[in-house]
């Protein structure tokens, strides 16, 4: 097992290296607790793999650059669903793999949620994303995309496969923004940045990243307990955004929130 490992580090995957490590080891877990084998082999390599280097995915988070990153974002000419895809991701913010693999069945556009369940978050707990009006926009506007589908945003091949992870970094590249500059999941740290800059509770914030809370009473409780903040926090992103957009004079967010 250590060797296959070591073969995906060799070609710089260190955090898929860990990620199957883990895998294997929920699968012999299931294996000994159900008598089919006496040792979880995966255990005994804990430390074997080099540490994941955390990284820094790049972002505009400059006002002004981020209203010329809006601007351009509804101005791309490329394939409606990569635009609507586009125009998605700045709005709710989740992980790349959270946004290209969405299924209809996880949104409730009458309540205005999107819960992503959690075996598609990176942390494997259920996440709750509150939808702002123009997040439900660009959601209408692709229903008539979806040809009967489950895939919000389906590869350009075939129906039964959600997009490329790689398809919105292309459509950013092909609008002039560099890795250097901007990534598909900056745009988490973007809004992030923005939104402490404003003052919003770091603890709201935080759970709108899905951001793990460690005491699992205290994150059932926050999550719980912060849910109105948390709609009335995505919708001021949302009108915030396309404030900059407009290149109208912009309230600052903290003072929409209260």
């Amino acid at each position: 097992m250590l060797g296959g490992l070591r073969r995906i580090e060799a070609r710089g995957r260190h955090e898929t290296a860990h990620r199957v490590r883990a895998l294997v080891g929920r699968v012999f877990r299931y294996a000994v607790a159900t008598g089919r084998a006496h040792h979880g082999v995966a255990a005994d390599l804990k430390g074997a793999l080099a540490p994941v280097k955390s990284k820094n995915f790049a972002s505009v988070t400059d006002p002004a650059r981020v209203a010329e990153l809006m601007r351009a974002i509804h101005g791309y000419s490329g394939h409606p669903v990569t635009a609507l895809a586009l125009k998605l991701a700045p709005l709710v913010f989740v992980r790349p793999g959270e946004l290209r693999a969405a299924e209809w069945p996880e949104f409730d556009l009458a309540n205005a949620e999107w819960r992503i369940p959690g075996e598609r978050m990176k942390m494997g707990e259920s996440h709750l994303v509150p939808l702002s009006r123009q997040a439900l926009a660009i959601l209408r506007e692709l229903q008539p995309l979806a040809r009967g589908g489950k895939y919000l945003f389906p590869s350009l091949r075939t129906r039964d496969r959600p997009m490329s992870d790689n398809t919105i970094n292309a459509a950013l590249r092909r609008m002039g923004y560099t890795s250097e500059e901007q990534t598909g999941h900056g745009f988490r740290s973007m809004a992030s940045t923005l939104l402490h800059e404003q003052g919003f509770p770091p603890d709201v914030i935080e759970l709108q990243l899905a951001h793990t809370e460690r005491n699992k009473v205290r994150a059932a409780y926050n999550k719980a307990q912060r849910l109105l903040e948390r709609r009335k926090m995505m919708q001021a992103w949302a009108d915030y955004l396309d404030g900059l957009r407009a290149g109208a004079q912009v309230i600052p967010l903290r003072r929409q929130f209260r």
